[in-house]
């Protein structure tokens, strides 16, 4: 086995020599002083010689990477050779070329969300790469570097782009092989404990929209049911609101970091319908501080079971909860197209450091503040469908 000091050590001579790795990687020392890498082999009965690279620029490290790879290669019945012939194009030149095919039935906003998290995380660390040179390694990296900075879901999604485009370079005789294809997200990301709360499917929101209106409860926990559906706030972030929190002008609602999971400030846009709801809860509000005081104690926020039971007597119990209102949301601005680092930011799920929290609270506030009023007439919407069906019923 070679070492870095022995070859740089290794003099040169008046005729061509190797120095061995073993399993046929060697150096090529010639006899003006250059060093390449060669990979001695055989594929279908035939001896070949694969280059790669000339040292230093490809160290010993990355020299035993690369053997490591063209031998996997060989153990697939590919030959290393071939693959290099196939795969001249770079790494960003065929995702680009897949975003262009794959784009087509996406949303604009959507497809434009994908291309920019591949020029932001991707394209700069393998971009530039040939296909047939990146390793599995190469991609979990990748992975694990955007993980380190916080971003666990986009790291998974960046991995499963990655296997979208390797696909596409198999079926357009780009590559011989998908790198991505044996690793899965759960494989090279740490695992994150996730509690599963029961919710609706998108197609009975209408109905219990409608449900929440013609509660015959109190009316703070009917208008807190329809602020959480609007704003998809956490249970505790909801019942603990106080009007101190709220600047209606600016259409804000600025949850302090006491009261965050995160513990961050967190700033939810409120939509015209959410400024309505609060204003019918001013009304009721007799100048007391929180928004959803007590029935019994109104210096203390409403229980926790206060919103929960009201959608058992609705008839949703093990159907949905509070926290529910969050999965509904996510999956459908998902499907709708938003960016994914808009929703996630609005759910207050990226995990944010003491250095950037103060920026990453109230980052893309312009677009996440469209993309709330946009959800709240989407509501709407599918409140008119229950509305529409019932009025053809009587009639």
């Amino acid at each position: 086995m070679l070492t870095d000091s022995a070859i740089r050590s290794a003099k040169r001579a008046e005729r061509p020599r190797k120095l061995s790795d073993g399993g046929g990687l060697y150096l090529l020392i010639a006899p003006n002083g250059g060093r390449y890498w060669r990979f001695n082999y055989r594929f279908a009965a035939k001896q070949k010689t694969l280059a790669l690279g000339v040292y230093p620029d490809v160290g010993l490290a990355k020299a035993r990477e690369r053997h490591q790879e063209a031998r996997r290669l060989l153990a697939d019945d590919i030959d290393p050779s071939a693959e290099r012939k196939t795969t001249s194009k770079t790494f960003e030149e065929v995702a680009r070329a897949w975003h262009a095919h794959w784009k087509s039935n996406r949303h604009e906003r959507h497809a434009h969300y994908v291309l920019k998290r591949l020029e932001a995380d991707v394209f700069p660390e393998i971009g530039s790469r040939r296909l047939g040179e990146i390793p599995t390694s190469a991609f979990r990296d990748v992975a694990r570097k955007i993980e380190q900075r916080g971003a666990a879901d986009i790291a998974k999604r960046v991995l499963q782009t990655c296997g979208q485009i390797m696909r596409y370079a198999m079926a357009n005789d780009l590559a011989t092989h998908n790198p991505v294809a044996g690793i899965k997200p759960g494989d090279v990301l740490k695992p994150r404990t996730r509690r599963n709360y029961p919710r609706i499917d998108q197609n009975e929101l209408p109905k219990l929209l409608k449900a929440i209106d013609a509660y015959v409860g109190a009316d703070h926990t009917r208008l807190a049911l329809q602020l959480m559906a609007l704003t998809f706030v956490r249970t505790s972030e909801l019942i603990g609101a106080r009007w101190s929190e709220f600047d209606t002008t600016a259409a804000r609602w600025t949850i302090p970091a006491e009261r965050m999971k995160m513990k961050t400030p967190h700033i939810v846009p409120l939509s015209r319908q959410a400024l309505a709801v609060l204003q019918q809860l001013r009304e009721l509000s007799f100048d007391r501080e929180l928004v959803f005081p007590g029935d019994v104690q109104p210096t203390k926020p409403m229980s926790n079971n206060t919103l929960l039971f009201a959608l058992y007597r609705m008839g949703y119990r093990g159907r949905m909860t509070g926290h529910g209102f969050r999965g509904v949301a996510s999956t459908i601005l998902h499907e709708q197209g938003w960016p994914h680092d808009h929703i996630e930011l609005q759910l207050a799920h990226q995990e944010r450091n003491s250095v950037s929290a103060a920026y990453n609270h109230a980052q893309y506030l312009q677009p996440r503040a469209q993309m709330m009023q946009a959800w709240s007439d989407y509501l709407d919407l599918r409140r008119k469908e229950k509305t529409d069906e019932a009025q053809q019923e009587a009639a």
